[in-house]
C-alpha cells in the first residue's frame, strides 16, 4: 500500500488540545491507525491530553522540543522517538526557533 502525502492537503490548527500557537499536519486515517507528518510551529505546543485507546508514537525529524509524559520531561531532538502509551497523558512543546517536525503514528489497541 502506498500513501502519497504529496497528494494530501496540509491543515493548520490553532491551539491543538488547548496548546499554544499553531500546528500544521497532513493526516492519513485508517480504522486501526493514523499516520501524521506534522510541524509544531515555533512557540507552539500540543496541549496535555490522555490516550485512552491508542499508542502515540512521535519520531522527531527536525527541530527541538520537549514532551511531558505522565509528569516526566523528555528532551526531543532529531532522531529521537517519544512514545505515549495507551493510558498515558502527554504534551509536546516546540522549544526551538524553527518548526518541530514529527512523524506521528497513532495505533489503536
Amino acid at each position: 500500500m502506498l500513501i502519497n502525502f504529496n497528494e494530501i492537503q496540509e491543515r493548520t490548527s490553532p491551539g491543538m488540545n488547548n496548546g499554544m500557537g499553531e500546528m500544521s499536519a497532513k493526516i492519513y486515517t485508517d480504522i486501526n491507525e493514523k499516520i501524521i507528518p506534522c510541524r509544531i510551529h515555533a512557540g507552539g505546543s500540543i496541549g496535555s491530553h490522555k490516550h485512552e485507546t491508542n499508542d502515540d508514537i512521535n519520531y522527531v525529524l527536525s527541530g527541538n522540543g520537549k514532551a511531558i509524559c505522565d509528569g516526566e520531561e523528555e528532551i526531543l531532538t532529531a532522531g529521537c522517538c517519544h512514545i505515549c502509551k495507551k493510558g498515558s497523558e502527554h504534551s509536546i512543546i516546540n522549544t526551538g526557533n524553527d518548526d518541530l517536525c514529527l512523524l506521528t503514528i497513532v495505533v489503536e489497541r
